[in-house]
């Protein structure tokens, strides 16, 4: 009844989909599913671009929460090609420092991240890690920038809700790995016995290294 008042909308170009469909046909096309993760790599569900890269951009900065259900609920299909369940893992998304959490209203890393934990399981802990500096957008860096502009920018909030668990981080969007890696870090250093990561999209693998596993043990 629900779709009738108000029908599900292609995240990308608002055209009518089926209920829970990110996409219409003609931008789903354009999406392609991410390569398979070497060692140092997150596992990414698919390729930036297309009409993925124009729905999370409209997700994050046209301030569109609501395009978190239809992607997430395509993300956490994808991951359990990958993951087939989280239970007993920590899964906890990369934070905004606070004053950007305000400015948006809300993480879209978090959002992404209810959607794995409600199809695959898992402790979801939107609030494990905590951002400590305001490091701006990454996208203007080059590699080596980016590395330096986390260095130090996260920790863990409750070092003994991490000690001795297996953690899943989660992200939108992987580039060189450098967020993903700060945050495995401060995970690591509160105890973390393994960090994953999974995100929604790889951008490019220019000098990817993420430092942290590409799949969940055991």
């Amino acid at each position: 009844m629900g779709d009738l008042v108000a029908p599900s909308r292609c995240a990308a170009c608002d055209s009518v989909v089926r209920r829970l469909a990110a996409f219409c046909p003609a931008c789903a096309a354009t999406v392609e599913r991410a390569a398979p993760p070497s060692d140092d790599e997150p596992i990414a569900a698919f390729a930036y671009g297309g009409a993925l890269a124009v729905a999370i951009t409209r997700m994050k900065y046209d301030r569109r929460p609501d395009l978190a259900r239809p992607l997430g609920h395509l993300f956490a299909n994808a991951l359990a090609t990958r993951v087939t369940t989280l239970e007993g893992a920590l899964v906890v998304p990369v934070p905004l420092h606070p004053m950007r959490l305000a400015e948006r209203g809300f993480n879209q890393s978090a959002l992404l991240a209810r959607h794995a934990c409600a199809h695959l399981g898992g402790d979801f802990s939107p609030r494990a890690l905590v951002r400590v500096r305001d490091t701006g957008r990454q996208a203007s860096l080059d590699r080596a920038g980016r590395l330096r502009n986390v260095d130090d920018a996260f920790l863990a909030r409750r070092p003994e809700r991490v000690e001795g668990r297996r953690v899943l981080l989660v992200d939108d969007v992987t580039t060189t790995g450098a967020t993903l890696r700060a945050c495995a870090q401060a995970l690591r250093n509160a105890g973390a016995l393994e960090v994953a990561s999974a995100v929604v999209a790889r951008a490019h693998r220019e000098g990817a290294a993420t430092g942290v596993s590409s799949a969940l043990p055991p």
